[in-house]
């Protein structure tokens, strides 16, 4: 099942822009949606960092929301929605107060602060550049916005993780129906195919001497890891600046009610793919935003928004490229098939 072929931007309405910083290894992405998209959000992980994640739970005012944000930069990267509100305003968009219109643009981040300059973060001019940069292109993926400083695999450290990145992915799912996502990778844990269940990317292993990359002694296997003494003490020690933050965007015409649900099916995508999924070390926080082009059945669209983002984590990773002496999935010769 190829689900390459169709991105975010296949769905009328939605722009998406990446601005990076290639020195400091950070940057974001924005995912436009300037006519107003009904959104919902889910948020399983230990540690997140987030904006306006409030305004869209079921029992508050706010139901259409005009782009999401995802950043590098820890806490600090959410400084680059504010470039985002910015750029809305000045365009007309917003929730109409009666007095000005109100952008509505949550945000979530990921702590890439371990690579490049740690000092300089994904910011408001940043976040502004990448509206400017948003087109209907299909995205950039691996080292590019929100991807460009992401690493996986750390429960052994930095210096023998894994790079991350950002990546999409998209189905058709009958009666002209789009389901779609794009996730940025960050994760503690390892990446797998969730068809055959092998890791593609990952903390590496500690063992001495040379071992042939692609070989199965090249990766730890966090899980093993977590079993022994060493990841024992390694978990005590981690810092807790993991996660997959990411949007699934469809042209479905759904309920906040509804959008929400497929926001949280679309968190079994994280389970398949990242082992471990959702620890208290990871944010894992998916937006989802709905068109209302079509009629569909939420059921079919949360199904396949877990496969859609599963596959969109796996293509992030694979789309990497090796950046401050850590390796890539390509390294591996794990590339695409």
């Amino acid at each position: 099942m190829d689900l390459q072929r169709i991105t975010p931007t296949s769905i009328k309405g939605i722009r998406v822009g990446h601005a990076q910083d290639e020195e400091a290894l950070t940057g974001c992405t924005v995912i436009l949606c300037e006519q107003g998209a009904v959104g919902g959000v889910d948020q399983r992980g230990g540690a997140p960092g987030t904006r306006e994640t409030d305004a869209l739970h079921l029992a508050h005012l706010v139901e259409v929301v005009h782009a999401v944000v995802l950043a590098g930069g820890s806490a600090f990267g959410l400084d680059a929605a504010s470039g985002v509100v910015r750029y809305l305003e000045e365009r007309g968009v917003g929730f109409d107060t009666g007095v000005t219109k109100v952008p509505i643009v949550p945000a979530a981040i990921l702590f890439d602060l371990n690579l490049g300059n740690p000092k300089i973060r994904p910011d408001a001019e940043m976040g502004y550049q990448a509206c400017l940069n948003a087109s209907t292109d299909p995205p950039a993926e691996g080292n590019v916005g929100a991807g460009m400083g992401a690493t996986v695999g750390k429960i052994l450290g930095i210096g023998q993780a894994m790079k991350g990145g950002i990546g999409c992915a998209g189905l058709h799912i009958g009666g002209g129906v789009l389901v779609t996502a794009i996730a940025a990778v960050n994760a503690f844990g390892d990446i797998v195919d969730p068809y055959s269940g092998e890791i593609i990317a990952g903390a590496r292993s500690l063992q001495k001497g040379p071992i042939k990359i692609g070989s199965k002694d090249y990766f730890a296997d966090t899980l093993e890891v977590m079993k022994s003494l060493v990841g024992r003490t390694a978990l005590a020690f981690a810092s807790r600046g993991h996660t997959v933050i990411g949007c699934v965007a469809t042209n479905a015409r759904l309920s906040k009610e509804q959008v929400t649900k497929v926001a949280q099916m679309a968190q079994d995508g994280v389970a398949r793919a990242v082992r471990p999924a959702h620890t208290m070390l990871d944010g894992d926080t998916i937006f989802a935003l709905a068109t209302g082009e079509k009629k569909a059945d939420v059921n079919i669209v949360g199904a396949f928004a877990a496969e859609v983002f599963a596959q969109a984590i796996v293509r992030g990773v694979r789309q990497a490229t090796p950046i401050a002496g850590l390796p890539a999935c390509s390294s591996t010769g794990r590339k695409d098939k």
